[in-house]
């Protein structure tokens, strides 16, 4: 009799585990930026329906030693966005709200957070 209740909830706790495991999420929208390409011409780049919480190094900027970092995030996803100027979300860090205005050239990242709060 035990080993049957003891199979149950080992059961029970296996279908918890895997139905929390799958519980990452997606941001909803785009999260654009802009970088200077290999011929020196500004090109632009959108992460849809970004996963989350997660951290994204943007590889087109991803090695600082051979590339100028990206600029001008517009976060127009449902989430808050962290924007950090170093890769693995290091660095120097701006946050940007969920449906945000576009900013400025001024603004440089090479990895984006995205916090999964809404």
């Amino acid at each position: 009799m035990r080993l049957r209740h003891t199979a149950a909830a080992a059961v029970g706790a296996l279908a918890l585990l895997l139905t929390q495991s799958g519980s990452a999420s997606a941001a909803t929208g785009d999260f654009s930026y802009e970088f200077v390409g290999l011929h020196g011409h500004p090109q632009s780049a959108t992460l849809h329906d970004p996963a989350s919480p997660s951290c994204v190094v943007l590889p087109e900027v991803a090695d600082p030693g051979s590339s100028e970092p990206a600029f001008a995030p517009h976060n127009d996803t449902d989430e808050w966005v962290m924007v950090f100027t170093e890769p693995n979300c290091t660095g120097d860090s701006w946050t940007l709200r969920p449906h945000g205005n576009p900013t400025t050239a001024q603004l440089k990242l090479r990895s984006v957070f995205l916090t999964g709060r809404h």
